[in-house]
């Protein structure tokens, strides 16, 4: 064998990597759901998984998870978590629709707003974290039901803002570019936010990995003592991407608004794990220092690819049964993609293992 020929029997680091595994698995769904799978359109017609229109609608719903996903990459990153993302996207939606509706301010002026109290949440929770070095966990934690409660306080609970502008739905359910007739079109792009989501995606993936911000997040991650020692401004880069997440989170909180047409306190309930499960699930250590944004967005596209699916599936399913495939995605990915090491580290110790000396024969 040459000096150059890959370890583990010949089979090429790639093909062992965690993002290959992820891609095989989220392959491996999406047959699934092509077999299984349908769905109807506006007109009632019937179409399958596997057709564009299906695809486009996994793109439309996965958006607001999948931007959650981007922005909590960084911050797991640096060996923190946020709880509180899927609040602050419901707790945006609802001061965009109160600026709307009843502050009678623009569309633009509303989004603004939604997008300054997104950096303000955000905000908080990088003041406790760095300020005052509490844990990630117990401020997000707090915060999760601080900006909940705050949304169902404004709301009562009840209030819905609905009645939204066409132009504005047209941003969470419109395509474009569109040719032909405006009601069957002969050829229609993307979803709208999908544009938005790759700008952010492109943003998050050259901040993580080609900046030295990016660097400083997984030293952070590795030891937030040796990063100070090393002299990085520990506390600013920590406050950068809780923020980043807070704004972020806003912005997720107006596309679902436009998608649904309404702003209501329960937005993004749950969105907050399903990000967590995105970003793990593509390879980030829940631990911190080593993690890519390409595979948090493999992550999301295989939890979006599950929801969507099971929606869709034809395939007689209990309700809950979402949140237990979720669970054994994550488990059978994680596992599949440490196994190999384990049992290379165990035949290596086998073989590097001294062997039992045996007793001499006594003397005669």
């Amino acid at each position: 064998m040459s000096a150059s020929a890959p370890k583990s029997g010949g089979v090429p680091a790639v093909f062992r990597s965690h993002e290959f595994i992820l891609f095989v698995v989220l392959v491996a769904e999406w047959i699934f759901f092509y077999f299984t799978g349908t769905s109807k359109n506006f007109s009632g017609a019937t179409f399958g998984f596997g057709t564009l229109d299906a695809q486009i609608d996994i793109f439309r719903h996965g958006c607001e998870i999948g931007l959650l996903a981007l922005v909590m990459t960084p911050i797991i990153l640096t060996g923190g978590i946020d709880l509180s993302v899927g609040s602050v996207l419901g707790f945006s939606a609802i001061i965009f629709g109160l600026l709307w509706h009843d502050a009678h301010a623009s569309i633009a002026v509303a989004a603004a707003g939604a997008l300054a109290m997104g950096a303000v949440a955000g905000g908080l929770n990088a003041l406790l974290i760095t300020w005052l070095r509490l844990p990630p966990l117990i401020v997000t934690l707090g915060t999760f039901s601080l900006f909940r409660g705050l949304a169902e306080a404004i709301t009562h609970g009840t209030i819905t803002y609905t009645n939204f502008p066409d132009s504005f739905i047209f941003l969470g359910n419109g395509r474009w570019p569109s040719f032909g007739p405006v009601d069957h079109p002969t050829w229609q792009g993307l979803p709208v936010q999908g544009y938005i989501f790759i700008l952010v995606a492109i943003g998050v993936w050259l901040l993580v990995h080609r900046t030295a911000i990016g660097r400083s997040f997984r030293a952070i991650g590795y030891s937030p003592e040796g990063a100070r020692y090393a002299g990085l401004p520990v506390n600013r880069r920590l406050a950068l991407a809780y923020i980043l997440a807070g704004v972020v989170a806003a912005l997720a909180g107006i596309i679902f608004t436009a998608r649904l047409g309404q702003a209501k306190a329960d937005l993004g309930s749950g969105y907050e794990l399903l990000a967590i499960t995105a970003v793990v699930l593509g390879g980030t250590s829940i631990f911190g220092g080593s993690g890519s944004v390409h595979g948090t967005l493999l992550g999301a596209a295989a939890v979006a690819v599950l929801k969507d699916g099971l929606s869709l599936s034809h395939c007689p399913q209990p309700s809950e049964i979402g949140g237990m495939l979720t669970g054994l995605l994550l488990i059978l990915t994680l596992t599949a993609s440490v196994l190999p090491k384990i049992l290379s580290n165990r035949r290596s110790h086998r073989q590097t293992a001294p062997s039992t000396p045996q007793p001499s024969p006594p003397s005669p």
